[in-house]
């Protein structure tokens, strides 16, 4: 617990805010800054079987944007109450090495920062955003908002040709999302509370 503790004072000490990826003009906001911490943490926990979100860190996002921690954890993994802002929260669960991917998408470095790959939880789904049949970080302009099922990634560096996967969310439901970019990295829609021993 002290090393998670002392990992998550770092990042929050980076003053780290959320990515542009919230809620355009005129769409609805999730309320997820109104919610108590208690609703927070039930919120975050959602993303991920009890096992994992059970001890994780809880993070949510502050009325200034930036990442607040709502409760210390006791393992590996962070929860993430909210990513995007949406009318529903797309909380995340993930481990350190999915954290510093995270942490470099919000702070918008050119590349993510973890040395090693990281696995993240959607349970309850999340967005993307589409322009001209190919997904986009964040929602450029002329760019569709899509509302993606319950998933998990490997927050690593992958190809599609070499890996002989689809570059958009298909029938089979394992894409490479952001494909091309330093962020690319494996898209699988699979709940994760379905996942062996979840």
């Amino acid at each position: 617990m002290k090393k998670n503790t002392v990992f998550m004072a770092a990042l929050l000490a980076l003053g780290i805010s959320l990515p542009a990826t919230a809620a355009g003009p005129g769409e609805a906001r999730s309320g997820i800054q109104d919610m108590s911490d208690e609703e927070l943490i039930r919120v975050a926990r959602s993303a991920a079987p009890p096992q994992i979100s059970g001890e994780a860190a809880i993070l949510a996002p502050g009325h200034d944007g930036t990442l607040r921690t709502v409760l210390e954890g006791a393992n590996e993994f962070t929860c993430i109450a909210d990513l995007s802002g949406q009318e529903t929260p797309d909380p995340v669960c993930t481990d350190r090495a999915g954290l510093e991917w995270f942490m470099s998408v919000f702070n918008d470095e050119p590349r993510p920062a973890n040395t090693g790959p990281g696995i993240a939880y959607m349970a309850q789904g999340g967005w993307h955003w589409e322009r001209d049949g190919e997904i986009v970080m964040g929602p450029a302009e002329g760019a569709t908002r899509v509302k993606e099922p319950p998933h998990w990634m490997l927050l690593w560096p992958i190809e599609a040709g070499q890996a002989g996967l689809p570059e958009v969310p298909n029938r089979f439901g394992a894409y490479v999302m952001y494909e091309g970019s330093p962020y690319a990295h494996l898209m699988v829609y699979q709940d994760p509370n379905d996942l062996p021993g979840g």
